[in-house]
């Protein structure tokens, strides 16, 4: 029997979309990027806009990342301008000053200074601290911790899967932005399924032949996904003259993994590189998602590194799939679509409806959009 996909509302409405905003994404654990994105100098700062939220990410003089909310607890007024993309990353130095009556924090987000309020008490008004956790690398905030769940508790099993990747030593050699016009949900369960690698795939099939035979469906994807004969790695060839990651596996030598992280990434890993995936979600119809090429340092430091191999290849990858997805989001636009099917191969894809049912019944009532798991 096939099972039905989330309602059609779950990926179209207004009214969802700002449940998601509260109810799940303020709630989860949304990666960011990589940590080491955040200059090594104290006081060294991004600016993230969190479905709607500006947070500050700032390097401490104990060279620790925090998580503040961007307004000063004065009057309210952004620490940082978001509004100049110039001003999205930088440096605040010792201090961090409010433009607009000098009250200052240190860089652990205390309270520093408020001109002329020597008796205000400091401890009190320091900048507003949201949760930050890493993992592999990967940073992590988390606005509302009314979840009581650890990062690792949400990564879950998937950690262990890949343990043996040194992904927290990992640097980026190259990044694409790409803006695609559908709904985060719509690529986060077509990253989960090959049903469709045969019709819009062809050049991923030639390097994995099985994903032409059923989506890979009789594969052990715990083992990793199994390349043509002479084949090890996701580059056009299948070769590289890059060298493996130490203390790999027999299997992780020649096999390729990959993991969903809920809510908004996906890891995708060679033997000699990682494709990491952020979703951005804008809207119920709008994803920006950045594409970071992992690799090991002392392959960078090499005199004839080129990550094009690898870059060209998933670039013509991603945008297939992100013209498929937004082909999925037009046609669910039709007022006569309800909702959709998975077929048995679509399996992993039911793992996004059973996870964000949970987030949303559970931040207050049904969800109202899709069937009940």
């Amino acid at each position: 029997m096939l099972e039905r996909s989330l309602a059609r509302a779950a990926y179209v409405d207004d009214k969802v979309w700002e449940r998601e905003r509260v109810d799940l994404f303020a709630t989860s654990w949304v990666c960011i990027g990589r940590s080491d994105q955040v200059a090594s100098e104290p006081g060294s700062y991004r600016l993230i806009d969190l479905q709607g939220e500006n947070v500050l990410v700032v390097r401490g003089d104990d060279s620790s990342l925090r998580a503040f909310v961007n307004v000063c607890r004065h009057r309210g007024a952004e620490l940082v301008d978001s509004t100049d993309a110039a001003a999205c990353a930088g440096t605040f130095g010792a201090l961090i000053r409010c433009p607009y009556h000098s009250w200052t924090y240190n860089n652990d987000g205390s309270l520093r200074g408020a001109p002329y309020l020597s008796d205000l008490d400091r401890d009190a008004h320091g900048l507003i601290q949201l949760q930050f956790a890493t993992w592999g690398g990967f940073a992590f905030v988390r606005q509302d911790d009314g979840r009581d769940e650890s990062l690792l508790e949400c990564i879950g099993a998937g950690a262990a899967r890949i343990a043996n990747y040194p992904l927290e030593s990992l640097v980026v050699a190259a990044s694409i932005c790409y803006r695609v016009d559908a709904n985060w949900k719509v690529l986060a369960e077509n990253y989960n399924e090959c049903y469709h690698c045969l019709p819009v795939h062809p050049e991923l099939c030639d390097l994995v032949p099985s994903f032409r035979h059923g989506g890979g469906s009789d594969l052990d994807w715990e083992r990793g996904i199994p390349h043509r004969a002479g084949a090890y790695t996701f580059t056009t060839t299948g070769t590289t003259n890059r060298a493996p990651f130490p203390g790999l596996s027999a299997d992780e030598l020649v096999n390729h993994k990959g993991e969903l992280i809920y809510p908004n990434l996906f890891v995708s890993l060679s033997c000699d590189h990682v494709a990491a995936f952020v979703m951005w979600p804008e809207g119920p119809a709008r994803t920006t998602v950045v594409c970071d090429f992992l690799f090991h340092p002392d392959q960078v430091a090499k005199s004839d590194f080129d990550p094009s191999d690898a870059v060209t290849f998933w670039d013509l990858v991603n945008r297939q799939d992100w013209s498929i997805c937004e082909r999925v989001q037009r046609g669910m636009t039709s007022r006569h679509f309800t909702e959709g099917l998975f077929s048995p191969i679509e399996d992993p894809s039911l793992d996004i409806r059973r996870w964000w049912g949970d987030r949303m019944r559970s931040a207050g009532g049904p969800a109202t959009a899709g069937p009940t798991p």
